[in-house]
């Protein structure tokens, strides 16, 4: 986010000038207090620089601690006023050596740029702020501060404060229309800067995304390596349901993880004959059941379970590969199972022709 440095110099001052204001009244008598011991010199201080020390550090130590709260506030404003505006941005950039800036043609450009004009014509406000101020103060209160040389320190010392309050209120005033000027043109500029011609959003676009041959380059490696975790799968499987040769797709089960069975792959042409191929080797069933392989091959990806449509068909399908399961473990009492035959598939799952019906089964 853009940062104005008259922001930050308006909340600033106006945190002095704050602390100034609430306590004038404990300043007021510090500081009188700090002239009269400072005017008041005794026959023993004068011929003896030693006390004359003394007495010069005591002195400071009061005036430190008179001006101690407006310092305090102050570095408080300094910190809090980055968040008000932005935020801290910490930055070792500055401090790195940068040749290009020792360039005379570099300095000529950014004086005459947009942001040096409005820089220096910030700088020459200021000035004429500044200048202002004290010749508004001379002229309306001259006679006044003429005045406080003859006055007691009792009563000069509290209008001293009062005219020093006066002016600063009168600086940070017109620091707070500068700030005014100056944040909507930091906006401005800020989000000019963002801005890119059609040209820089192409370009941006092509360092971003790359060249269209790598993007296909990258794509294709993606989908290989999805192909071959996706083969690895195959082994677990229960079951791959076939077409017998387009459509191919493996399915698991596992009743303590899942609430309904999975598709761990599938596939069509080659990749089809491969899943056949890889769960023949690993003996996974294959039961060929063409509308219920192109059902599931359209309606469940890779990780989904089956769609609820056709529970009714996985269910009859899972119930013989666990039949024979049993059968191929050797369990006593239980005979080779018949392949399931004419497996009900609603016809607006099946995307295939409602012709193709044949059910089969490959050991």
């Amino acid at each position: 986010m853009p940062q104005s440095r008259e922001l930050m110099a308006f909340l600033v001052l106006a945190a002095g000038v704050g602390t100034l204001w609430s306590m004038g009244g404990w300043v007021s008598s510090r500081t009188t207090l700090l002239l009269r011991d400072g005017l008041t010199l005794s026959r023993e201080m004068a011929f003896d620089p030693t006390l004359l020390f003394a007495r010069f550090a005591h002195l400071a130590g009061e005036a430190l601690i008179t001006l101690a709260p407006i310092f305090l506030l102050t570095i408080v404003g300094a910190i809090v006023a980055p968040i008000a505006i932005g935020g801290w941005n910490f930055s070792g950039k500055p401090l790195q050596a940068n040749f290009a800036r020792m360039n005379p043609l570099a300095g000529i450009k950014r004086i005459f740029s947009v942001q040096g004009v409005a820089e220096l014509v910030k700088a020459v406000l200021k000035s004429l702020l500044v200048g202002l101020v004290i010749w508004w103060v001379i002229r309306h209160e001259q006679d006044h501060l003429f005045a406080l040389i003859t006055m007691p320190v009792e009563s000069g010392a509290p209008e001293m404060v009062h005219e020093i309050l006066v002016a600063s209120m009168m600086i940070v005033g017109g620091m707070a229309i500068i700030a005014a000027i100056d944040v909507p043109f930091q906006l401005w500029q800020y989000y000019s800067r963002l801005r890119m011609t059609k040209e820089e959003l192409k370009q941006e676009g092509k360092e971003q995304e790359g060249s269209p041959e790598v993007k296909g380059r990258i794509r294709r490696q993606q989908r290989e390596t999805a192909r071959r975790r996706m083969m690895q799968d195959v082994p677990k499987a229960d079951v791959v349901v076939t077409n017998p040769t387009h459509f191919a797709v493996a399915l698991k089960y596992d009743s303590k993880r899942m609430s309904a069975p999975t598709v761990v792959a599938k596939g069509m042409n080659l990749i089809a004959a491969n899943i056949r191929e890889l769960a023949e080797q690993n003996k996974v069933p294959v039961l060929e059941a063409p509308p219920l392989a192109r059902a599931l091959y359209k309606h469940a990806e890779l990780g989904d379970q089956v769609p609820s449509a056709l529970y009714t068909a996985v269910a009859e399908v899972m119930a013989y590969v666990y039949q024979l399961s049993q059968y191929l473990s050797g369990m006593q009492g239980i005979s080779a199972p018949d392949a399931p035959r004419a497996i009900a598939v609603p016809e607006d799952m099946d995307p295939g022709s409602p012709d193709d019906r044949a059910v089969a089964v490959i050991a």
